[in-house]
């Protein structure tokens, strides 16, 4: 069974560099200043170009702008401002003892994507680390997990789930048959998870790990 898995929000918590990074490009090329910068957790998980236009509703040029000088910050500082969640290599460990496939699938650039897996010793569990390229062809999770399909090709989607903590996670699995389990120790509600159609929720890594194990054996 393959298992493809979101980076942030559901293997690491990098909320504080991620947020410092966009309020460096929103001060940068619009002179806007976030004092609470816990307002900004919305930019987690999308794809940053939707990001900017949807939460500070500039248009496209000027939130390619802002995604310029965020990349400017987070590939020299950005990146290092993370944690890994509680639970989680004790989880990637397991999974890979009983023989799960790990892929990871996320909006966030490849190359930052794996870089921060090598930071964090993690990189060695993942047949494949599929994000999106800088130039824009492959930016939204569906066509993230679209070109992991093609890397795998011996993939078969109903033996394959799609792990997050957002609802880009799970409808983007849906778009390719594939069931989206919906993780709630991200940035993601409940709420948001449910709407988005996800097949379970798990609130802790150890959680998902025991029911994951338990449908294996059966």
């Amino acid at each position: 069974m393959y298992l493809l898995f979101d980076l942030d929000g559901t293997l690491t918590d990098s909320q504080i560099g991620i947020t410092r990074s966009v309020d460096y490009a929103l001060r940068t090329v619009m002179n806007i200043k976030t004092e609470d910068l816990s307002t900004l957790t919305n930019y987690i998980g999308p794809p940053l170009i939707n990001g900017f236009m949807e939460n500070h509703h500039v248009d496209l040029e000027t939130s390619k702008r802002c995604v310029k000088a965020y990349r400017e910050r987070y590939e020299k500082i950005g990146l290092l401002e993370l944690e890994v969640y509680k639970g989680i290599p004790e989880m990637l460990e397991t999974l890979h003892k009983a023989g799960f496939k790990l892929a990871v699938a996320t909006s966030k650039p490849e190359v930052f994507a794996k870089q921060i897996l090598k930071n964090i010793n993690l990189a060695d569990y993942f047949e494949t680390v599929c994000g999106a390229t800088l130039d824009g062809k492959i930016d939204t999770k569906d066509a993230v997990i679209a070109e992991v399909l093609n890397r795998l090709n011996d993939l078969d989607k109903d033996n394959c789930l799609m792990i997050g903590d957002r609802k880009h996670d799970i409808e983007g699995a849906k778009k390719h048959n594939i069931k989206g389990i919906g993780v709630l120790w991200g940035f993601g509600t409940k709420k948001e998870l449910e709407n988005a159609g996800a097949y379970k929720l798990f609130k802790t890594p150890n959680e998902f790990t025991n029911w994951i194990i338990s449908k294996k054996d059966c």
